[in-house]
C-alpha cells in the first residue's frame, strides 16, 4: 500500500473511532503507571529505531541511550542521562498535587516500618482519579532521564536565545520555564489540550499558556507518526483523543 493511501486509511479510522468513542473522556481502563510504561515500550514505541522525544536520541530495547546518535552531552545527572524514562508532559504534580493524599497522606499510606508517607506515592496508592490520570498514555513520552530530571514539573514556555546545556539537544531551561524544540511543540500543545479536556476541573492549561499552546499546535501540525501513536494508544487504553483526531483529519490529501 502506498504511503499516501495508508495515511488516508489511518485518518479515516481515526474519524470513525471518534464517532464511536464520543467526547474527550480520559483514561478509564489503566490504573497502573508501571503497566502503562510497559505498553508504551513494548507495543506503541516499538520500532527498529526508537528515539527519545525531546532530543531524538536512539535507544535500545533495554532503554539504554546512544548519545552519539543525537549529539547529547550528559550534564550532572550522568547515570540518568544514559537511560530512558517515561515523562509526563503534564506533570504528575499538576494532576494530583492538590489531592488530600498528596498533601496530607492517608491512614493507609504506611510503609513496612510503620512510617506514614504522603505525596505522589500516597496519591498513587489511594486516589483512584490520580491513578487513571497518571497512567494516561497520551500524556507519556520517552525522555532522556536527565532531561526528565531537569524539566521536573516546570511549565513550558519560550526562552530568548538558544543556550544548549546538553550538546546538540534543543532543550533549554531558564528559571521556572522549559522550552523544547520547535519540532515537538505541537505534540506538547495537543497533549496539554487533550488532558485539559479529558480531566476538567484541574486547571491543566492556564489562561497564560492557552494562546501559546494554540500557536504551538499551528507551528507544528500533527504528522503521520503522531497520528499512528494515537491509534495504538486508543486500541489499548480504550478512550479516543478528540484533539488529536481533529488535528489528524487535516492530513487527508
Amino acid at each position: 500500500m502506498k504511503k499516501s493511501s495508508l495515511l488516508t486509511l489511518t485518518v479515516m479510522i481515526l474519524c470513525i473511532s471518534l464517532s464511536i468513542t464520543g467526547s474527550g473522556q480520559g483514561n478509564q481502563k489503566i490504573r497502573s503507571f508501571s503497566k502503562a510504561k510497559k505498553f508504551l515500550h513494548n507495543v506503541i514505541f516499538k520500532s527498529p529505531e526508537m528515539r527519545t522525544f525531546y532530543c531524538g536520541c536512539i535507544y535500545d530495547s533495554k532503554l539504554n541511550i546512544d548519545h552519539g546518535s543525537c549529539g547529547y552531552i550528559p550534564g550532572k545527572e550522568k547515570k540518568r542521562a544514559g537511560r530512558v524514562e517515561w515523562e509526563h508532559i503534564v506533570p504528575a504534580s499538576a494532576l494530583g498535587g492538590n489531592s488530600k493524599e498528596w498533601q496530607n497522606g492517608s491512614p493507609d499510606c504506611v510503609d513496612r516500618l510503620g512510617r506514614h508517607f504522603k505525596g505522589r506515592k500516597c496519591a498513587s496508592k489511594m486516589n483512584s482519579d490520580f491513578q487513571l490520570m497518571q497512567a494516561d498514555m497520551y500524556n507519556l513520552v520517552p525522555s532522556v532521564g536527565e532531561i526528565n530530571a531537569v524539566r521536573s514539573d516546570l511549565s513550558f514556555g519560550e526562552i530568548p536565545g538558544e543556550k544548549r546545556e546538553f550538546g546538540m539537544c534543543d532543550f533549554e531551561v531558564d528559571g521556572k520555564v522549559a522550552e523544547p524544540a520547535d519540532r515537538v511543540k505541537g505534540d506538547i500543545a495537543r497533549i496539554y489540550q487533550y488532558m485539559d479536556q479529558a480531566y476538567p476541573g484541574y486547571g491543566i492549561i492556564s489562561e497564560k499558556n492557552r494562546l501559546m499552546f494554540e500557536k504551538w499546535a499551528a507551528l507544528d501540525p500533527a504528522d503521520e507518526k503522531e497520528c499512528q501513536r494515537g491509534l495504538e494508544i486508543e486500541k489499548i487504553q480504550g478512550n479516543g483523543n478528540p484533539v488529536l483526531k481533529k488535528a489528524c483529519a487535516q492530513l487527508v490529501p
